[in-house]
């Protein structure tokens, strides 16, 4: 009887070991470009992730942050090659009836491995980066007010931009930290306002504008107001990081810069520049550490996905 019963259990171990990861019932893949000044203009952006329902709408996407969102993992989680960040694509898929929305990235996970053929593995590897922790005169920032507005917040939304105000600057909504106020001061300098940052999202922000990954490390707990202002050298560095072409700055950059490899110069000195030093003004350190981090690592990847 015990033999019976093992099998048995056996069997319903095998079942379940071999059990298909959830798929989109529907997906089209399409290419995409980057925006126009126009479309940022006139407020028509169509960047950034939505679910509605069973409807998924993911918007001028690089590959790369589609691979991102797929295994859950920062973007300095992933190395690969450099043309990841450089091809973007629209994405409209449905939600099978009976499977929740947080299983999004499965989902995805499955589409890339169905359309773009794309197979990889996971490695652990001892990294330069940053730590950002509470500066020994005390944390600056004010928390945020309890009636913020949290649009966006859970990082389920389009980025949509609309003018200011006063007329001086923009108003990014979509984003994790709620809405983001942006307007250029004096020296071509950026003023940047975040609702609603908790300590991991300024760190993963502040790893755009440095040469190494940007871990939060403060142990705070809540969401703040965040302000800071950055020079061009800075928005230089993150359109570099990104593949956007700035001028004074050649297009392409170093889009999915694989782990380790060698970067283009960027803010690199914790006791200068201004990213260094607008993070001390908010209370804030970044402090060069090494530290084992975990990293897909892309075995091969199709440039274009397979048709429709």
């Amino acid at each position: 009887m015990w033999k019976i019963s093992f099998s048995l259990l056996l069997a319903a171990s095998a079942v379940f070991a071999q059990t298909p990861a959830p798929a989109f019932e529907v997906a089209s893949i399409k290419p995409a470009t980057l925006p126009t000044g126009a479309q940022v203009a006139s407020g028509k952006l169509h960047i950034g992730m939505a679910i509605d329902g069973a409807r998924v709408d993911i918007g001028n996407l690089p590959l790369v942050e589609l691979i991102r969102i797929a295994y859950r993992v920062k973007p300095y989680q992933i190395s690969g090659p450099d043309w990841m960040g450089a091809v973007r694509f629209d994405v409209m898929a449905k939600i099978p009836e009976g499977v929740s929305r947080e299983q999004v990235p499965e989902m995805l996970q499955a589409l890339l491995a169905d359309r773009f053929r794309m197979t990889s593995h996971r490695e652990n590897k001892e990294h330069a980066m940053y730590a950002l922790v509470v500066g020994k005169n005390g944390l600056k920032l004010k928390e945020s007010a309890a009636d913020a507005d949290s649009s966006g917040a859970a990082g389920n939304a389009l980025v949509r931009v609309s003018p200011n105000g006063d007329g001086k600057g923009v108003i990014v909504t979509g984003g994790q930290a709620g809405p983001a106020r942006m307007s250029m001061g004096p020296g071509g300098t950026m003023h940047i306002e975040l609702a609603q940052a908790t300590p991991a999202m300024l760190a993963d922000m502040l790893g755009r504008f440095v040469d190494r990954p940007v871990v939060d490390m403060t142990e705070l707990k809540g969401t703040y107001h965040v302000a800071l202002d950055l020079s061009m050298d800075d928005l230089r560095n993150a359109a570099r990081a990104a593949g956007v072409a700035m001028p004074g700055l050649a297009a392409g950059g170093e889009p999915g810069r694989p782990l380790g490899a060698e970067a283009a110069p960027v803010a690199s000195d914790p006791s200068g520049g201004s990213i260094f030093n607008a993070v001390q003004q908010l209370g804030l350190k970044l402090e060069p550490r090494k530290a084992p981090i975990e990293v897909i690592v892309i075995d091969h990847l199709e440039k274009a996905p397979t048709e429709n």
